[in-house]
């Protein structure tokens, strides 16, 4: 291709090369959504645990998302379905980590995706918990 040599291009194997890395990349997208999903559940629901830790995975999760999306900004299109695929996975791997029972975590994500990727979002403890 750098040679500008078109007609020798094996088009099929470079669609295929293109859709895997694309791909990958979205699977990357997703996996730190769902770590940095679980640990802002984590950071909301077992307030009483928050470490330094905790907030560097928040931190760095973020971080890693925003430099993903502007090498990439094709995936800026898929967030919103990257955050759904993730949801389920980022729950069951912060009940696994908390070891609390199911029922104190909600069922539907209760994080938009502007907060959880927004720097400045530390999540509140949950209501119930202060009754």
């Amino acid at each position: 291709m750098r040679q500008g040599q078109f007609d020798r291009l094996d088009l099929s194997h470079l669609i295929e090369e293109l859709e895997d890395l694309g791909n990958r990349h979205y699977d990357q997208l997703e996996s730190r959504l769902m770590q940095l999903i679980a640990h802002l559940l984590k950071w909301q629901i077992q307030h009483w645990k928050q470490t330094n830790s905790w907030r560097a995975t928040i931190r760095v999760q973020r971080t890693a998302i925003a430099k993903l999306l502007r090498r990439n900004p094709g995936l800026k299109s898929r967030l919103d379905e990257a955050m759904q695929e993730s949801w389920s996975e980022a729950r069951d791997l912060a009940i696994a980590e908390t070891d609390l029972p199911d029922e104190q975590f909600p069922e539907v994500c209760p994080f938009s995706l502007e907060e959880i990727l927004s720097e400045d979002f530390w999540p509140e403890r949950e209501k119930k918990e202060d009754r």
